[in-house]
């Protein structure tokens, strides 16, 4: 029986207690009448009893026939128009046990507008909710274990090397200075890689926490961008890239960190060398649009499905895990890279397809006053 009209189960009680007492009313009236005809009909037939008088049904008699049959009648009524309530709470205390017992893929059907409908829908909130975070939890100790692994690794290897070659370099005491100089130098870069994914994993806290703040001033971003490719010559020649800059204007000057801005274009850098190195070119172009710098960094390497795009920004992440090991680091980069965007109120964004990998980022020309130190 549907009662929108009724929006609390108080206002459904007392619709049902006046629907009860009008057919109360009725049958007890029914009632009466019927008794009224029979025991006139006993009368005129001669028929008599302890009950039946001569002046017909006792008052006694008949009043407990009324007062019981307005009983059942009140009472069956009101059963029968509170059966599917009562059936709907049992229900609500059948999925409450089931979400105690670890279901959370089935919802409970949400019926009227009272509050049993509203515990049925904050319960299906809540079942989706604790679905949710078990499934954040799961995502969460998976990616713990990945990074345990992940972090073990990329420091073991550097630090394998750097006790290999110092103790190798400690215990040969027949080598020449030229052969000691050499694997000296190469235990000293495996250290500054060692000191990198150190300092990227600290620096990956202090910004997700928000423990770092701004130190800004003028920045001319096209020299900047070109002080990174200059950089990393070195890199794009050993893998055979070809890089090409092209920008709108000569100078875009924003205000920035200008440290932390070379760490991002610096991770995307060398995002488009690890992943884009099969497509051999790298496009980098720069524009102003009104308060904005737009930087787009495009490399030809795989198309990265659009089911790891979603997750690309995501700490510890890596596409293409069959190859994580080869092109290294802590899955950090581009963590790192949204985490220094959103410190300069920009955005950033990436789409990969058959025109190749793109990620735009969009800077502000000017910060909040108040949330930056100025240096």
């Amino acid at each position: 029986m549907k009662l929108d009209f009724i929006k609390t189960f108080g206002q459904k009680i007392v619709f049902y207690i006046i629907a009860c007492a009008a057919v109360t009313t009725a049958v007890t009236g029914g009632v009466f009448y019927i008794l009224s005809k029979a025991e006139r009909y006993l009368i005129d037939v001669g028929y008599r009893s302890v009950a039946l008088g001569p002046d017909g049904v006792r008052p006694t008699t008949r009043i407990t026939i009324l007062i019981v049959i307005a009983i059942l009648t009140f009472s069956v009524t009101f059963y029968l128009l509170i059966r599917s309530t009562v059936r709907y709470i049992n229900e609500i205390v059948k999925k409450v046990q089931d979400i105690s017992a670890g279901d959370f893929d089935h919802p409970i059907t949400v019926k009227g507008n009272d509050e049993f409908a509203v515990i049925a829908e904050n319960l299906n909130i809540m079942q989706k909710n604790i679905k949710e975070i078990m499934e954040r939890e799961r995502i969460a100790e998976h990616t713990k274990n990945d990074l345990i692994s992940s972090v073990a690794h990329d420091l073991r290897t550097p630090l394998t090397s750097i006790i290999g070659y110092l103790g190798w370099v400690r215990t040969r005491k027949d080598l020449d200075n030229a052969t000691r100089d050499k694997y000296i130098e190469i235990a000293y870069d495996k250290a500054n890689r060692l000191e990198q994914l150190t300092n990227e994993l600290f620096g990956f806290v202090k910004l997700e926490h928000k423990e770092m703040k701004l130190h800004t001033g003028n920045l001319d971003l096209v020299q900047l961008m070109e002080q990174m490719l200059d950089e990393m010559t070195p890199s794009f020649v050993k893998n055979e890239l070809d890089v090409r800059f092209r920008h709108d204007a000569n100078k875009m000057i924003i205000e920035a960190d200008g440290e932390l801005l070379a760490r991002l274009f610096g991770n995307l850098l060398n995002n488009a060398v690890k992943y884009g190195k099969e497509g051999k070119q790298i496009l980098i172009y720069m524009k102003q649009t009104g308060n904005y710098v737009v930087t787009r960094v495009t490399n030809y390497g795989r198309v990265i499905p659009k089911s790891e795009l979603e997750h690309i920004f995501m700490k510890f992440y890596r596409t293409e895990q069959s190859r994580s090991r080869d092109t290294g680091g802590t899955g950090l980069g581009l963590a790192i890279v949204q985490q220094i965007v959103e410190l300069h109120h920009g955005k950033v964004m990436v789409k990969s397809d058959l025109q190749g990998t793109v990620f735009e980022v969009e800077l502000p020309t000017e910060q909040p006053k108040e949330e930056i130190i100025d240096e």
